[in-house]
C-alpha cells in the first residue's frame, strides 16, 4: 500500500529514571518533535529500548502516546520479534491500543531464511488491519530483506513500506525498482538520507531528528520539492551530528544529546551504559556545529 506517511518520522528514546518511564519528559519530548513537524512518531523501535523494558511498561508507554500525541501526528508501533507468535499478538494490542501503523523489525538471534521472511509479514499484516512497515536492519538481526523478498511482501495489501537500514545502496536501489507503485521504502540510515529519498523514498525514519526534527524535516521537505541544493546545504551541517548518533550503538549517544539540548532524558538501560567521556565531546561539538539551540 502507498501513502501511509511521507516526510519524517522520528525514532523516539524513552526517557528513563530510577523509578521507570519518566513520562513527564516523555511528553515535553513528543511536544517538541510535533513542533519541530514531525508527521509520524515511531515509538518502541530500537532507539526507545523496548528489549529492555517489561510489557506492563510498553502497554503504558503506547497508551500514553495516543493520548499525548492526539492525532497530531502518526504513531507507529515497534512491536517486532524473532517469535513471529508474539509479533502478531504485539500488533494485534497496538492496534486495540490506538497505533497508526506498526515497525515490525526481521527476526533477530534465530533468524530465518527469505521464505520465513514473507512467512512472518504475512503473519503480522494477516493480523492487522492498520499499515505496517517492515524494517530490514541485518547489522543489529543477522537477516537482510533481499530485494526479490521485498518484492514478494510488497504485494500484501497492507504492507506500507520497508525501512531500510542495510547501508547498501545497490541493493536499496534495488528493492525501490522492485516495490515501486505498490509500497514505500523509508531511510532507516539518517546518512543515506538523501539518497533514498533521491530515488524515490518517501521518507525517513530518524534517530537525529530527536535533537533536531526541525531540521530533518526541512531535508525532507526541500527533497520532495526537488530542491537537492538547499537539502544538502542542511545536510551537510547535520552530518557529524547524525556520525555522533553513532559513535556507540545507538541509543547511547543520541539519548545523551537529547540531555545535552535540555531533555532530562535519563540514560539507557543495561547492557547498554551511559556516553564515554571522550564521547560526550564529540556529540557537544556536533550539536553546536548543528546550531541546534539549547531548551
Amino acid at each position: 500500500m502507498l501513502n501511509f506517511f511521507k516526510g519524517l518520522a522520528t525514532a523516539m528514546i524513552t526517557p528513563f529514571d530510577e523509578k521507570g518511564v519518566n513520562f513527564k519528559v516523555f511528553g515535553e519530548m513528543i511536544d517538541y518533535q510535533i513542533a519541530g513537524g514531525v508527521d509520524a512518531l515511531v515509538i518502541l523501535g530500537t532507539t526507545g529500548e523496548p528489549a529492555t523494558m517489561t510489557d506492563s511498561e510498553k502497554v503504558a508507554v503506547m497508551e500514553y502516546a495516543v493520548e499525548k500525541i492526539a492525532g497530531r501526528a502518526k504513531v507507529i508501533f515497534g512491536t517486532g520479534s524473532n517469535n513471529t507468535a508474539a509479533a502478531v499478538a504485539a500488533g494485534k494490542r497496538a492496534e486495540k491500543i490506538g497505533a497508526d501503523g506498526l515497525l515490525a523489525v526481521t527476526p533477530y538471534y534465530n533468524k530465518c531464511t527469505q521464505k520465513g521472511l514473507v512467512e512472518y509479514y504475512k503473519a503480522i499484516c494477516g493480523a492487522v488491519s492498520i499499515p505496517v512497515i517492515a524494517y530490514n536492519v541485518p547489522g543489529r538481526t543477522g537477516v537482510n530483506i533481499l530485494s526479490a523478498t521485498a518484492e514478494e511482501i510488497s504485494y500484501i495489501p497492507n504492507l506500507a513500506g520497508i525501512k531500510e537500514a542495510c547501508g547498501n545502496m545497490e541493493q536499496i536501489c534495488e528493492t525501490m525498482r522492485r516495490v515501486r507503485g505498490r509500497c514505500e521504502v523509508y531511510s532507516g540510515d539518517d546518512n543515506l538520507n538523501i539518497p533514498i529519498l533521491a530515488i524515490g523514498g518517501a521518507g525517513v525514519i530518524s534517530v537525529a531528528s530527536n535533537i533536531c526534527p526541525a531540521e530533518v524535516k526541512k531535508v525532507t521537505a526541500l527533497m520532495a520539492q526537488n530542491k537537492l541544493r538547499e537539502a544538502n546545504e542542511i545536510q551537510d551541517r547535520l552530518l557529524p551530528l547524525i556520525d555522533a548518533c553513532f559513535v556507540e550503538v545507538n541509543p547511547i549517544p543520541v539519548k545523551y544529546g537529547c540531555c545535552a539540548i535540555g531533555f532530562d532524558a535519563g540514560v539507557p538501560r543495561s547492557p547498554l551504559t551511559p556516553l564515554e567521556e571522550a564521547h560526550k565531546a564529540v556529540m557537544d561539538g556536533a550539536i553546536a556545529y548543528a546550531e541546534i539551540k539549547k531548551l
